[in-house]
């Protein structure tokens, strides 16, 4: 049980997310948003506020009637919730809630408790609200995004439960929920700010990681395949670059293959004194895609650190407006709920993400390629050569996949578009920025599957299995129980998709 309190890690974020975690909400947390609720409705009795007694955006000049202020937050509510495109997943949504969640117990947004308590029912009874991929723009927050989210909280709209679609009415009677009723604000503030970019950063920088993994052993299991020298990895190279993700990638990789009897010395070889052909048998030094493992990786794990450290912020930030300030006893206007900073970092990751995309690409490359490896036959066949194909028609679906993760490289960050009358005159696109790098991590997993069945169809023409370290072992064992070791030609999807799950849930 995670309890929400003061502060919220990015460690405890994910076993919500990932390990099913139920949360709760301390009394600190309740005292504080309660405290927050009677001061607005105090402090706004004779005052102009936005979205209190005003329209929106550059509706704000419209003064709204006091009995008309409830009403209004319905409205923005129902006629916010215009999403299209492909429904979220629920690992996303189940995020987008537990941010959005955090961020109003911060006591920073005027609700009422029973929103947030509701929000808790929705995320420890894995009930997913139906919310959309496309719809935010990401400057006055994901209002559209989150309309939906508002939607269902209202009793309205459509949620998914138990693996089927369903109106949110049903599944409340059946789960005896009570719809919240909107008191000031309860619209507006559910709206107005960064939570379906941040839940989508979470997963997305979650599964980053996955894929860092992966791809630093894959590195090491294709050094040990062609047999490499250590010094590319050794510390005493590394550590002449003050890089830490440099030093830290080449650390991993010495202790994943610490007990491999593949990787050679080079003073056992070329050092020996006893080289005196023109033409060196032994290569001098393996390619950028083998050798250059530490540089390439390295920025990519800085990158997801630092990518980490500013969605941790933002879900524990007040990006709402206005901003309720109890202790002050103000309310003060402004753009908190602007997604710059997650629009970037979505960015950023995408491109190291494709990098290493690309880095798997080349080394697969390489052990396809039998005129560049010269040890292995070509496409890995195992099978007869000119009859059987081996890995030759999985590596066009690698190809492929590399290059539309290249094009949706391109940044949403610098695609600001304004809308709503120019009073978004500049946004963000932080959503947009988050859903596509969404599907720049799928093709990376997509293409590390390819990567992964060559290495091991490698290890195995080479009769390697009982030389390879330990870590490479165990991977290697993994993978022969979802795909036999093959000499004929097969149909390769499935096996494809079931590597790809593995990769995705180990």
């Amino acid at each position: 049980m995670n309890t929400i309190n003061e502060y919220l890690s990015l460690k405890e974020f994910e076993a919500v997310i990932f390990n099913n975690d139920k949360i709760a909400i301390s009394e600190l947390v309740l005292k504080r948003v309660n405290e927050s609720f009677d001061f607005l409705k105090e402090f706004s009795g004779n005052k102009i506020i936005y979205g209190v007694n005003t329209g929106f955006g550059p509706m704000a000049q419209y003064r709204i009637k006091d009995e008309d202020r409830i009403q209004l937050q319905y409205n923005l509510i129902r006629s916010h919730a215009s999403g299209t495109g492909k429904p979220l997943s629920p690992v996303f949504v189940k995020s987008a809630i537990l941010a959005r969640l955090n961020t109003l117990s911060l006591g920073n947004s005027g609700v009422h408790p029973s929103l947030v308590k509701l929000m808790v029912e929705l995320i420890n009874k894995d009930i997913t609200p139906l919310i959309f991929e496309h719809g935010g723009v990401g400057a006055s927050g994901d209002l559209v995004q989150l309309a939906h989210l508002a939607l269902v909280l209202i009793g309205e709209g459509e949620v998914f439960y138990k693996g089927e679609r369903r109106a949110t009415k049903e599944v409340f009677e059946i789960e005896k929920l009570v719809p919240i009723q909107v008191e000031i604000r309860e619209g507006l503030a559910l709206m107005n700010g960064t939570s379906v970019m941040t839940g989508i950063g979470v997963v997305n920088v979650h599964h980053a990681n996955k894929l860092l993994d992966w791809s630093l052993k894959f590195s090491c299991a294709i050094n040990e395949i062609v047999q490499t020298y250590d010094d590319h990895f050794s510390a005493e190279l590394n550590n002449t670059k003050r890089h830490k993700g440099q030093q830290e990638v080449a650390s991993r990789m010495r202790q994943n293959l610490a007990d491999s009897s593949l990787i050679r010395k080079r003073e056992d070889h070329l050092y020996s004194g006893e080289n005196t052909e023109d033409i060196f048998k032994e290569k001098v030094q393996e390619y950028y895609s083998l050798r250059c493992v530490p540089q390439i990786l390295g920025p990519i794990l800085e990158t997801i650190d630092n990518v980490a450290s500013i969605l941790e912020d933002e879900f524990n930030s007040a990006n709402d407006n206005p901003i309720i300030d109890v202790k002050n006893k103000h309310v003060y206007h402004g753009g908190n709920f602007h997604g710059d900073y997650i629009s970037l970092e979505m960015d950023k990751l995408k491109i190291v993400i494709t990098k290493l995309t690309m880095l798997a690409e080349r080394q697969l490359n390489y052990l396809l390629n039998s005129k560049i490896n010269e040890i292995l036959p070509p496409f890995v066949n195992l099978g007869t050569l000119g009859f059987n194909f081996g890995m030759q028609g999985v590596q066009f679906t690698a190809t492929s996949t590399t290059a539309e993760s290249q094009m949706l490289s391109n940044p949403m960050y610098v695609h600001s578009i304004p809308n709503n009358n120019d009073n978004q005159d500049i946004v963000s696109m932080g959503t947009n920025a988050a859903v596509i790098t969404a599907k720049v991590i799928e093709n990376a997993f997509e293409v590390l599957a390819i990567e992964l069945i060559t290495i091991v169809q490698a290890i195995d023409y080479l009769e390697q299995n009982d030389k390879i370290s330990s870590v490479t072992r165990k991977i290697y064992d993994d993978v022969r129980k979802i795909i036999p070791k093959f000499k004929e030609d097969q149909v390769m999807y499935p096996f494809v998709q079931k590597v790809k799950d593995y990769l995705i849930n180990n």
